[in-house]
């Protein structure tokens, strides 16, 4: 093969590997969580969603004579189970602790970095 075509050839199959991994990268934003603070909260679980392409809880935060509910964002199942999680982790009505990384806007909601379940048990996305 000639220098001329093999620099085609390499530089056609970089351009290919950059194009396909553009989506996949776009998919794991994490701007709207506020990433310099960490946030823990205590509550009763509303409901755990083991779904692809990520797991949610949604988690009732006392505050005052009300609660506020919370949806925190976790990884997929598979990278969760990895990490000691599982479907039957969290069951409504648990009282839980979680330490998220809080939305930008200042909404009830976050990206999970850490939990101590019902047991006393604590598990991390990390």
């Amino acid at each position: 093969m000639t220098r001329t075509r093999y620099s085609l050839c390499a530089a056609l199959v970089a351009g290919v590997a950059a194009f396909a991994a553009g989506p996949a990268l776009a998919h794991h934003s994490f701007a709207m969580f506020d990433t310099a603070k960490e946030v823990t909260l205590a509550g009763t679980v509303k409901d755990f969603q083991w779904t692809n392409p990520h797991s949610w809880l949604q988690l009732d935060v006392p505050r005052g004579a009300a609660s506020v509910e919370y949806s925190i964002e976790m990884g997929s199942p598979n990278t969760m189970s990895r990490h000691g999680w599982h479907r039957s982790t969290f069951k409504p009505g648990d009282k839980v602790t979680v330490t998220i990384n809080p939305m930008r806007d200042g909404s009830t909601g976050g990206s999970l970095i850490s939990a101590i379940d019902r047991d006393g048990k604590r598990l991390s996305m990390r």
